[in-house]
């Protein structure tokens, strides 16, 4: 989910250079859509996240208990291992991202970083090696002030947060913590001041893209596998238990949760996508519950019946999946072997139901998808039709069989509700996607002074940016990104008047920006991450991120880093 970094380097300036310049790359504050701060609605999101992972962990436990003391210990194994194996590996790539985060192995070259900022001073930083920080990098580092006392005490605080972190992964708590962090993180964005605001922003987005990478994997290495398992003994056993119908609706709860968390979290990250509004995450939320639940009990039925071909279907199904994946050359991480192991586990969410993973149209890839999964639902629940023990009643076969059905067609529903009135990108208009807003130039001509200094920003949402065809429709790769029209002789042209622009230092990673769905490397690739905290704790001016330039001059992909 997450990469090291690969030695891209990173170079601090206080100018953009020529060859990355654009009209965009002038416009004012006043062209990007609404700021947002931390809300009450975010914060009662995290609490809400954190009640379910408590309550699908907790029911999970609380099952495995009873079928020890039931007697039941094959049942109880099951159950115990789909808990602690993804725990486990959870905690150890949790702890793995603490490890490096708190390291000191790039304690000098950020510290330098910092100092060069604060200072405006022109300097290049690079990630690739902290001994190749540019020049002038060594002379910031002896110029911080450092003391004994001062380093005694820097160094116990550093070993008990390592002791602290020790216990949370070792007593399975790294969730809880990230949550509560990120909660804590949040809350102090809305208290502080605008720059102090805008630094406690930055890690709390950080935070909340840690834990939503953590809880998806988690769901369906433990919340999926365990919602098929316990339907299968409900079926096979034919009856219910309490506890047997809390656990599956705790995880089929998390599981749709997580999936909808995740896609939010993802928007929120990124400025060229709107954010999801709450609204559209609950449908979500209700499409995924019941296309899985359906899903689920299909699985269930068939492997009530038949134990050997339901594992071989499903290792079929997962294979299948992957190489469709591997084939549409996704862009997630940061090398080739970690990009395989996150395609094999975008696999097993196939297993399950739809997870976009390129940019796009995904819509043929969508109805390819939800085409192959009815077949599949259809056949799975007609063969344990067929097939079903002899004690089980015709009555209660049908009823179960328009369960399904009946799910699939609510989750479908809800899934056009979603597109058809709720995406962030706009609607479905007609066969193709609807457009999305597009910002007024005169906005962005506006002066920067009508903006009210008190807001606080998230990562601004930039212009659209132009496709191939469009370009050829303006005249070419090379044609002006304005078009000027000529005034009528005695028509004054007015213009509004422009505020002095204040040009921060610019974070140039030299890298080209993932596409979406993919997370922006300054999300997944730890180093830079560390790097452009520091700066924007330490520059009195707010950085701006800038990755290379890729085609023409006017496609920038560069924006602020104030949020």
């Amino acid at each position: 989910m997450a990469a090291k970094s690969d030695g891209a380097p990173v170079s601090l300036r206080n100018d953009i250079p020529p060859e990355c310049l654009s009209g965009s790359a002038q416009r004012s504050p006043q062209c990007h859509p609404a700021r947002k701060r931390y809300s009450l609605l975010d914060c009662s999101w995290t609490i809400c996240a954190l009640l379910v992972f408590f309550s699908d962990g907790a029911s999970d436990l609380w099952l495995a208990a009873d079928y020890y003391l039931r007697r039941n210990y094959w049942w109880f194994a099951l159950t115990l291992v789909f808990v602690i194996v993804p725990s486990v590996v959870v905690q150890v790539l949790s702890f793995r991202w603490f490890a490096y985060d708190y390291s000191d192995t790039n304690d000098s070259s950020t510290a330098a970083a910092a100092v060069v900022a604060a200072s405006g001073a022109k300097s290049h930083f690079s990630t690739k090696d902290s001994e190749q920080g540019g020049a002038g990098g060594d002379a910031a580092v002896g110029a911080l002030p450092t003391t004994g006392t001062m380093g005694g005490a820097r160094g116990c605080c550093r070993a008990l947060m390592w002791l602290f972190q020790c216990f949370i992964h070792i007593f399975q708590l790294a969730q809880v913590w990230r949550y509560v962090h990120a909660l804590y993180l949040g809350v102090q964005s809305r208290w502080r001041g605008d720059h102090e605001r805008r630094h406690y922003y930055w890690r709390m987005m950080f935070e909340s893209a840690d834990i939503s990478m953590l809880r998806l994997l988690e769901s369906f290495l433990k919340s999926a596998p365990q919602l098929v398992l316990q339907l299968s003994i409900m079926v096979q056993a034919s009856q219910v238990l309490p506890l047997q119908g809390l656990s599956a609706s705790a995880s089929l709860v998390s599981l749709s949760w997580m999936i909808a968390s995740y896609q939010k979290v993802l928007r929120d990250s990124r400025d060229d996508k709107l954010p999801m509004s709450y609204k559209a995450v609950i449908v979500q939320i209700l499409w995924h519950l019941f296309t899985i639940g359906a899903r689920t009990m299909a699985f269930a039925l068939f492997a009530s019946v038949f134990q050997l071909y339901f594992g071989i279907f499903i290792v079929a199904h997962w294979c299948i999946m992957t190489f469709w994946i591997i084939q549409g050359e996704t862009d997630f991480c940061m090398s080739k072997w970690e990009e395989i192991i996150y395609n094999m586990v975008v696999g097993i969410v196939y297993v399950f139901c739809w997870f976009s993973v390129r940019e796009g149209r995904t819509r043929c890839r969508m109805l390819v998808y939800s085409v192959v999964v009815f077949i599949e639902n259809v056949a799975l629940t007609t063969f344990w039709y067929l097939y079903r023990a002899p004690q089980t009643s015709d009555f209660n076969s049908l009823l179960t069989v328009c369960m399904v059905a009946s799910s699939y067609a609510l989750g479908t529903f809800f899934m056009f509700v979603y597109y058809c009135l709720l995406h962030p990108d706009g609607p479905i208009s007609g066969w193709g996607w609807g457009v999305p807003e597009e910002i007024a130039v005169e906005s962005c001509l506006s002066p920067a002074s009508s903006l009210p200094p008190d807001v606080v920003a998230s990562p601004p949402r930039t212009l659209q940016r132009t496709k191939g065809g469009d370009r050829e429709q303006m005249g070419g790769a090379n044609s002006d990104v304005f078009l000027v029209r000529t005034l009528k002789r005695g028509v004054k042209a007015t213009l509004p008047p422009l505020a002095p622009s204040t040009e921060g230092p610019v974070i140039r990673i030299d890298l080209p920006r993932k596409k979406y769905p993919a997370w922006d490397a300054h999300f997944i690739d730890r180093r830079l991450r560390k790097t452009i905290l520091v700066l924007e704790g330490a520059a009195p001016v707010t950085p701006r991120i800038q990755y290379r330039c890729l085609g023409s001059p006017t496609e920038v992909m560069e924006y602020e880093t104030t949020v």
